[in-house]
């Protein structure tokens, strides 16, 4: 603690910039809900005119420190009611949101974490919820 105290005070303001710029600035992704809102909000699926809205996809990708994409992205899952036309379009649908998406504005910290490990992201179409059934008023009985 000691040794703490006889740093230069040049040293300690840029030792606190630094420490300060270390968080992450609008735009950056520093964790990993972060990244997959991100994937999230770069997918855009087929048509559903083209393809089956109900497939999904699994892809392996790895990201290097800078947020680009190292190697080959690989797929590991796909619905088993995906016909070969289905594979192809959401295949392609994948590889162009991960275009879309690189590279990633990983902040330092978490260029530094991710860099070289595999993330497993699931694609698919979400579904809204269905309708909830009306109750019609003048079609409901009471008993008086």
């Amino acid at each position: 603690m000691a040794r703490f105290r006889k740093l230069p005070l040049g040293l300690a303001v840029s030792l606190l910039s630094w420490i300060a710029t270390a968080h992450a600035e609008p735009g950056q992704v520093d964790n990993i809900k972060e990244a997959f809102a991100r994937l999230r909000t770069c997918w855009k699926p087929p048509p559903a005119s083209q393809a089956n809205p109900d497939v999904e996809i699994t892809a392996i990708v790895t990201f290097t420190r800078d947020g680009n994409i190292l190697g080959h992205p690989r797929i590991t899952y796909e619905s088993e009611n995906a016909t070969d036309n289905d594979r192809l379009l959401y295949r392609i649908a994948v590889m162009e949101a991960l275009q879309r998406c690189t590279p990633m504005p990983f902040t330092g910290g978490m260029g530094g974490a991710v860099a070289g490990r595999p993330f497993a992201v699931r694609f698919q179409l979400r579904k809204p919820p269905p309708k909830p059934i009306e109750k019609r008023a003048w079609l409901t009985t009471t008993i008086r």
